[in-house]
């Protein structure tokens, strides 16, 4: 059995995995796909800081093999989400029985191992039974779709309202189609000509690139008032000043993402138009929730390319989506035989 771990940055080993027994509470998945985010690629090349060493792949599904004597709701062969955000256990949160407010919540491949291996064995609470109509594609956006719910909870708009969302790779494509779920109307900036017409095709009809017609382009889409919210996604390569230029006065900016990339922000306009920033990194709370979503057809992945891998090197895969982190609306999944 294997186990990919990063022993530091750019220093991946395929490990020997060998058996470990089932608690009573705990649950054996065989891991069947992982889908390889922007947020692995850059753990591998070392600018996310995480602990060495960590088994890689923040996001995956799989079966389960094995069941403990008291866990609830789930059985063995059982197609389940790996619960990529968990509660820490140690916080008064937790500790009063309210995991749900969990202050400090933990992140698979940097605060515990990720799930590029073959077995996993974990608590049961940590799993989430996926229905049949969830297909396998679907289930490994549940944590970008989580991340989505979460920021627009925070946003709180009203129906109607216009949101920017600076950068339309994956995540940028998943905040625009939750808008449109909510009845938002999304209002997307990127460069990229792909991004831009796969953006299209899922039904967003506001996109502009970022350049001098910007600003002009965002008023005549909202008649004057400009954005009534927007977020930056992380990954982005766009400066982070696009967001608070086309947002009005006393709105809401969130920067969103997975991945805790380094950057400038310059804090003139946030100043200038009394502007509320916010960071959402993870979809805690929100896996339930973003289930039913996608279950009532949130999500359109028809339009993403999908490279289903049997055979890989995750090292050259994961050096490749670092290059390319604005072109990742390609769905890189990595299929663990059973």
């Amino acid at each position: 059995m294997d186990n990919w771990v990063l022993m530091g940055a750019k220093m991946l080993e395929k490990q020997p995995q060998y058996e470990s027994a089932v608690g009573s509470t705990q649950v054996k998945v065989k891991i069947t796909y992982v889908l390889l985010s922007t947020y692995d690629a850059l753990a591998y090349t070392g600018a996310t800081k995480i602990s060495y060493p960590k088994t890689i792949g923040r996001i995956a599904i799989g079966l389960v093999t094995d069941v403990g004597d008291n866990c609830y709701g789930v059985k063995k062969g059982a197609r389940v989400y790996m619960n990529a955000v968990r509660p820490c256990g140690k916080c008064y949160a937790c500790k009063s029985g309210n995991r749900a407010e969990c202050t400090s919540p933990r992140v698979a491949e940097r605060d515990f191992d990720g799930f590029l291996r073959d077995f996993v064995v974990c608590d049961y609470t940590e799993v989430t039974v996926l229905p049949d109509s969830v297909d396998d594609m679907l289930a490994l956006c549940i944590e970008n779709v989580a991340l989505a719910e979460n920021i627009y909870d925070r946003l709180n708009l009203t129906t109607g309202s216009r949101v920017a969302i600076v950068g339309g790779g994956f995540l940028g494509s998943i905040l625009a189609q939750i808008a449109l779920y909510h009845k938002l109307v999304p209002i997307v900036i990127d460069n990229y000509t792909q991004n831009v017409d796969r953006l299209k095709k899922s039904g967003v009809f506001f996109t502009f690139a970022a350049d001098d017609n910007l600003r002009q382009n965002i008023e005549d889409a909202t008649s004057g008032s400009l954005c009534d919210a927007a977020i930056y996604t992380s990954n982005c390569k766009l400066t982070p000043s696009v967001p608070a230029s086309v947002i009005a006065r006393k709105r809401d900016m969130v920067l969103g993402g997975f991945c805790t990339v380094n950057f400038s922000l310059d804090t003139a306009p946030l100043f200038e138009k009394n502007l509320r920033i916010y960071s959402v990194s993870d979809g805690y709370g929100y896996i339930e929730t973003a289930v039913n979503m996608l279950v009532h057809g949130a999500i359109d992945l028809s339009h993403f390319q999908k490279d289903i891998l049997k055979d890989f090197d995750p090292a050259t895969l994961l050096t490749e989506i670092a290059e390319k982190t604005t072109l990742d609306s390609k769905m890189t999944v990595l299929k663990l035989i059973l």
